[in-house]
């Protein structure tokens, strides 16, 4: 029976920190949409004056089923809000609105490393979902060729997670300084804002660890594997 102590050590930790992650960003969003702002102003309009103040005219927002399902579609150049988010005037609901702004503010400025997110985008999605099996099947079968192209493919996987969060965290730091220099909140609002867009960012830091984690477990569980060679 083969037994991963790499796994144990290195990745559970993360994925305990991840669902740690998750926990809080939902509780967070739950506390911060039970208080309304003072100016009752809604998630959509939150997203609408960050449209006004930048200059951009051809981005659509519309409602999206679920909750915490907002984001931007460059592509097609839609924001979409989800439910407690679109029409509701909570603190929650202007700080996730105008995070996802963020990324259409990005997109129409050319920010550099969203372009390279989008591009990682088909890699990170094969990286991830085969390149560990691929690695695993090249430890047991002795394949190396296998062994190799696993971890290629899911050091891009980890590349996509890593650039993940330049983009997050400058998304959010547009976001709170509009808000700000607008006048939008009052300054216990905005820290209202803040917690909720940390909390939110914690969930992809969390995620890039459980990835870079997974990126060394390989990378040891290969050097074992030639060893024993």
């Amino acid at each position: 029976m083969y037994f991963d102590g790499y796994y144990l050590m290195l990745v559970v930790p993360t994925l305990l920190l991840s669902l740690g992650a998750q926990i809080l960003v939902k509780s967070t969003f739950a506390k911060y949409s039970r208080i309304q702002s003072s100016r009752n102003i809604t998630g959509r309009d939150a997203a609408e004056l960050l449209m006004r103040v930048n200059r951009i005219h051809n981005v659509t927002i519309e409602p999206v089923r679920g909750s915490l399902t907002d984001h931007y579609d460059p592509g097609a150049k839609i924001l979409r809000l989800s439910q407690p988010v679109y029409g509701k005037a909570s603190i929650a609901a202007i700080g996730v609105a105008a995070h996802e702004m963020g990324h259409a503010i990005q997109h129409a400025t050319s920010y550099g490393p969203l372009a390279l997110r989008s591009t990682l985008v088909p890699v990170a999605n094969i990286g991830s979902s085969i390149g560990p099996w691929l690695a695993m099947a090249g430890i047991f079968f002795s394949i190396p060729l296998l062994l190799n192209l696993g971890i290629i493919l899911f050091g891009g996987a980890l590349l996509f997670y890593v650039i993940t969060l330049p983009v997050e965290f400058n998304a959010s730091a547009r976001a709170i300084a509009i808000l700000r220099s607008n006048n939008v909140l009052t300054k216990d609002e905005l820290e209202g804002v803040k917690k909720v867009l940390t909390a939110a960012a914690l969930t992809y830091v969390a995620s890039a660890l459980t990835a870079l984690m997974n990126f060394i477990r390989l990378i040891l569980l290969s050097r074992g594997n030639r060893s024993r060679r």
